[in-house]
């Protein structure tokens, strides 16, 4: 039996989260992946029962990250970003 070498969610539900929180915003996040809010928020709680943490306090129109969001988004933005940067790499084509 193989296992995985990461623990750490599912890449969409971790996608959705970025979004949002770059965004501050549901709605946004969700404009920019072509979901519905509806998406976003069921991504945003999975992470929430999966690492049994809030990472956005829920106001009212508007959404702030805790400090656990934040740190995760930090962490975040800074892989997708080198992953980002390694996938253009190695398209035919690229230039710096």
């Amino acid at each position: 039996m193989r296992t995985q070498p990461y623990s750490f969610p599912y890449l969409i539900s971790l996608s959705a989260f970025e979004a949002a929180g770059r965004h501050l915003s549901f709605k946004d996040a969700a404009s920019e992946l072509n979901v519905t809010v509806p998406a976003i928020s069921r991504q945003i709680k999975f992470l929430k029962h999966e690492l049994g943490k809030p990472l956005f306090r829920l106001l009212h129109r508007q959404v702030k990250l805790t400090p656990d969001g934040e740190t995760l988004l930090q962490t975040l933005r800074e892989s997708f970003v080198a992953i980002d940067q390694a996938t253009r790499a190695i398209q035919p084509g690229f230039t710096t």
